[in-house]
């Protein structure tokens, strides 16, 4: 019995029909989505052999998320969540299919082909948001946890079968191809959703344009707690991402080896998919604040003492110490922000989340990479790490409501716990 609540809580998928079907829709969906970023690099890399056009591949993904966000976040906190996600779908799933067809002639410029990633991205802009109240409203509170443990595990998963997925499916059926399996994967990312009531604010709609992006971001600056999950990933994010880092790193302290450099971009993703299938005890905890602070506190010890070991053995096992902390600390955060805040600003506060997560790390990298050329790797390493310690210990004196961190009543309560798919049983 100890062990079951050590596992990952499956409760949602027991429960929850619909919350089942949205949870393989995505992770199909989740796995196009790595395949074509390994294929786009692929293909700008054959078209230029320019690590500046590699390199803004990231830039197309990325801005569009920052600068279309808040407005997206407050388009979907006045209308049907449900529609707005299936449209934002359909758009993704025909930008895939341009891209296929740029695939097989072969015909487009390099422009064009981040272009058509960047049109695609828009539509992820919007998409997320909407997909950012799905969770809340199909599952009771204490279930809530669990639901987004499922998706990170899925989603870890999938990191780490993706990009080798598609690097098979490249060498023996082309780019064309793997474009298309993508286009053909948010099929059942919309099949998934078709069958969802309506999803309306739960409360005032958005007031239009600006003026609800300022709603938006007024109640992120006075709620402490949201606020401050919030700082909590971006102070693991930009002050201390390692990734850009560990080719240096392993120059200076172990060889240089294409092998061991490898293995230390994996062993994140190995830390964090364990600690999302044994994240049983930490959902069924109800006290999310703390976990997070914790868990953040010790991806930056980690990292920090990653900068100063000199076993490779052992950083990389401080690597995964790492992995499993930031799982367990995005598990927690997206917690709080799902159930602090009120339905009708959802969607604008899961948009600022998803620009904190897509911008967060390529200013991580930035600031590693500045800091490391004035000084080196593991000094980069170990001052980020240090700092992003100090951060959550800031953020942890400034919100006490994180301290305590249980799990609020008054937003959760009001929402219909199980809008479609039955009556919730209690959990084991």
């Amino acid at each position: 019995m100890r062990l079951a609540r050590t596992l990952i809580d499956v409760r949602p998928l027991r429960t929850s029909p619909v919350f089942r079907r949205l949870l393989i829709g995505r992770t199909v969906s989740v796995l196009g989505s790595f395949m074509t970023m390994v294929t786009v690099m692929y293909q700008v890399w054959d078209m230029t052999q320019s690590t500046i056009w590699t390199g803004a591949v990231g830039l197309a993904q990325a801005l569009p998320m920052v600068v279309f966000g808040l407005f997206a976040g407050a388009w979907v906190d006045r209308g049907d969540r449900r529609r707005i996600f299936l449209l934002a779908t359909v758009g993704q799933a025909a930008f895939s299919l341009l891209l296929a067809v740029q695939g097989f002639t072969g015909h487009v410029p390099v422009a064009g082909v981040l272009g058509l990633v960047a049109a695609q991205s828009c539509c992820s802009a919007v998409g997320g948001p909407a997909a950012g109240v799905f969770v809340p409203r199909l599952l009771p509170t204490d279930q809530v946890a669990a639901g987004l443990a499922l998706q990170q595990v899925t989603g870890q998963t999938m990191m780490l079968v993706g990009p080798a997925l598609g690097g098979v499916l490249l060498g023996w059926a082309g780019i064309g191809t793997c474009y298309l399996v993508d286009a053909l994967s948010f099929g059942l990312a919309f099949y998934g959703a078709f069958g969802l009531p309506a999803l309306p604010p739960a409360g005032e709609p958005s007031r239009a344009g600006l003026h609800g992006v300022l709603d938006g971001l007024r109640f992120l600056a006075g709620h402490r707690a949201v606020r401050g999950a919030l700082i909590t990933d971006l102070a693991a994010t930009v002050l201390s991402m390692p990734t850009s880092l560990f080719p240096l790193v392993n120059a200076e302290r172990f060889g240089g080896s294409p092998h061991t450099l490898g293995l230390f971009m994996s062993a994140l993703a190995v830390g964090g998919t364990a600690a999302s299938a044994l994240s049983g005890a930490v959902t069924r905890l109800g006290r999310p604040g703390p976990v997070m602070l914790c868990g953040a506190g010790i991806w930056g010890v980690a990292l920090a003492a990653f900068g100063l070991m000199r076993d490779p053995w052992a950083g990389l096992g401080l690597l995964v110490v790492a992995g499993a902390a930031d799982a367990v600390s995005v598990i927690s955060r997206s917690t709080i922000v799902q159930t602090h805040t009120p339905d009708a600003l959802l969607g604008r506060v899961t948009a600022a989340e998803q620009i904190v997560g897509q911008a967060g790390p390529h200013l991580g990298g930035l600031r590693g990479g500045v800091v490391a050329g004035w000084t080196s790797g593991p000094t980069a390493l170990v001052s980020g790490g240090l700092l992003c310690l100090l951060a959550v210990v800031w953020v942890g004196a400034r919100a006490p409501e994180l301290r305590g961190g249980a799990l609020p009543e008054p937003y959760g309560a009001a929402m219909p716990p199980q809008p479609v798919g039955g009556p919730v049983p209690d959990g084991p």
